[in-house]
């Protein structure tokens, strides 16, 4: 009996196939003849504590301008007729998407493998998270309050100021003691002491790239993939300009692996991306991790099979 695969993510037509992870990853679900069945954040709904869906079946191509077929119309049937759901939704990490790991929840509560866990997709914001491996991150503020953000730049006169909820580089801000638009962007990204942000000490080496480190079940992928920031650009982030130069990973890069791994390991967070800027790490993304198109482009590794074959060995449990 084949494997079914759901998987929940934006709409597929506006994916760009040429670096979409969620793509790859359904490519490498067909080169196992599993079943795929397409799913839409709307589609989900829980009934007397049972989880449905509404989906469609789905094949995958490795086009640029023709990547997908949908197979029939849209079904509704219980989730649990999936073996195993990729969640795949990307942030904005709202309330919809909160409520939707509470559906997801009770399809795994009920036997359907989820990737990632639901729970842990709550608990581990991209952002906060960091916090609970403070010895291998620069100095972080997690605050609502423009004067201790002003403290904070006091002590280090260099400084990164972003929202906890952001994605691809968005809104972040470098602020050096000489910024005189300072207060209007505390102001802005705590919308007037309302909103928490992060603060975080700047980290120059990040003109050598923002190290993106995928993981799988706790164990990193050997490679990189440094994103560049552009000329007279802070970011490195692909969505937002920057150049993605494959590098193998450094022995501090697998020693921040090596403290990270097992707690992601215990949290089902099965397929992470860290974020790593010179020494330090400075993200953990769970909910939609990418980079593995590019990273599969420059090395002789397929990352979408591996992920694949840890799936099969916990469906085999």
């Amino acid at each position: 009996m084949t494997t079914t695969v759901g998987v929940v993510m934006d709409p597929i037509h506006l994916i760009t196939p040429k670096k979409d992870t969620t793509l790859a990853m359904l490519l490498a679900v067909q080169r196992r003849d599993w079943t795929i069945r397409y799913v839409e954040l709307s589609d989900l709904i829980l009934r007397d504590g049972v989880p449905y869906t509404h989906s469609q079946g789905l094949v995958v191509r490795d086009s640029l301008d023709d990547w997908y077929d949908f197979l029939d119309e849209k079904k509704l049937h219980k989730m649990t007729d999936f073996d195993v759901i990729l969640m795949r939704k990307d942030p904005p990490f709202d309330t919809e998407y909160v409520y939707s790991t509470y559906i997801l929840e009770q399809a795994q509560a009920q036997g359907c493998l989820v990737v990632n866990d639901p729970r842990s997709l709550r608990d581990a914001n991209e952002k906060l998270f960091t916090a609970w491996f403070p010895n291998i991150c620069p100095s972080t503020l997690v605050t609502r309050e423009p004067p201790q953000i002003k403290r904070f730049l006091r002590e280090f006169g260099d400084i990164i100021v972003k929202p906890l909820n952001g994605m691809g580089g968005t809104s972040i801000f470098r602020v050096t003691n000489k910024d005189v638009n300072a207060s209007v962007i505390y102001e802005t990204l705590t919308h007037h002491g309302t909103r928490f942000c992060m603060v975080q000490q700047y980290i120059p080496e990040v003109t050598e790239g923002d190290k993106r480190i995928l993981l799988i079940d706790g164990d990193p992928i050997p490679y990189a993939l440094a994103r560049i920031p552009s000329a007279g650009e802070l970011r490195g982030n692909l969505a937002a300009g920057g150049t993605g130069r494959g590098q193998v990973l450094s022995e501090r890069d697998l020693e921040i692996c090596r403290i990270v791994g097992p707690e992601l390991k215990r949290r089902g967070l099965i397929f992470v991306g860290l974020d790593v800027i010179g020494d330090y790490l400075t993200e953990i993304n769970v909910t939609s991790p990418t980079c593995m198109r590019e990273l599969e482009a420059q090395f002789d590794i397929q990352i979408a099979d591996l992920l694949m074959e840890r799936i099969a060995k916990y469906l085999a449990r």
